[in-house]
Formats: structure tokens, sequence, C-alpha cells
């Protein structure tokens, strides 16, 4: 399913518009008929599929050898309102979504580094790979819960 990284960021920046409207429609219940835990599930839901998002991001820019400012750009489109559509449509246009994983090494130097033998230890087990990363998403979401929403509680 997720053979190439356009087709991963594509369905996670989706996944991070659809929790958008979640969200929304749980503050707009909220504020017109009092149902506070349509926000906690809306917000859930929303929080966990940022931090998902933000992650695929940072493995897609890493992956595809993104500058600081298209992964910058990326992971910021999360925190507006639907804007990791428009962002995904821009990526993909400027051909930072183009390509494979790549789990081998390359003559390219930046392949020598300790991280990206790392990363393509990690590409060649994609089920370990997608497992630490939802266990390392899974973990921040629960300190985020614990810590508690954002302004504090009302």
């Amino acid at each position: 399913m997720f053979r190439t990284p356009l087709a991963l960021f594509r369905v996670l920046a989706f996944a991070e518009a659809v929790s958008w409207t979640l969200l929304i429609t749980g503050l707009v219940l909220r504020a017109t008929v009092g149902l506070d835990i349509a926000v906690s599930i809306g917000g859930g839901i929303h929080g966990f599929v940022f931090l998902s998002y933000a992650a695929t991001a940072i493995v897609v820019a890493k992956n595809n050898r993104w500058s600081p400012w298209p992964t910058t750009v990326a992971v910021g489109a999360a925190i507006v309102p639907y804007a990791t559509i428009p962002v995904e449509i821009w990526l993909h246009r400027t051909g930072r979504l183009a390509g494979q994983w790549r789990p081998t090494e390359t003559d390219d130097p930046r392949d020598l580094t300790w991280h990206d033998r790392i990363f393509r230890t990690l590409l060649r087990h994609p089920w370990l790979f997608a497992l630490a990363l939802a266990v390392g998403v899974v973990v921040v979401f629960t300190v985020l819960l614990i810590i508690g929403p954002p302004g504090g509680r009302d």
C-alpha cells in the first residue's frame, strides 16, 4: 500500500485534513449543543493523526533528502487547518515526493552517514520501522495527554 513515499505522504496528508474536520465539528457541537465529548473525541483523533503526519513528513523528507525549508513547510502545514492538502500538491508538483524508498546504499556520499545507515536498515524492515514509528507516536501522544490540552483545562 505504501510502496512509495508519495503514497504514504498522500494518505497522511488527507487523513490530517479529515482529522481537522472532526476537531472543528467537535468544537461546533460543544459550542452549539454543549456536547463536550465531541471535542475530546475529535481532538484526540486529530492529535494522533497530527503526530502521525509529522512523523511521516520527517521520514519522507529524510528519504527524499529535502532541504530544511520544504521539511519545515510540510510539518508546519499540520498546524493550519487543511493546509496539508495544498502542501502535498506543491511537494508532488515540485518533484519532492517522486521516487522510491531507498533501502540500499548508493554512490552518494550522504549514504555513508551513521543516521543514513540506520534509516536504510529500518527501510529494509518496513514492519519493524512502522512498529517503531507507531510506538514513538503513541508514546508522544500519551505524554501530551498526561500534560493536558493546550491552554489548560476549562
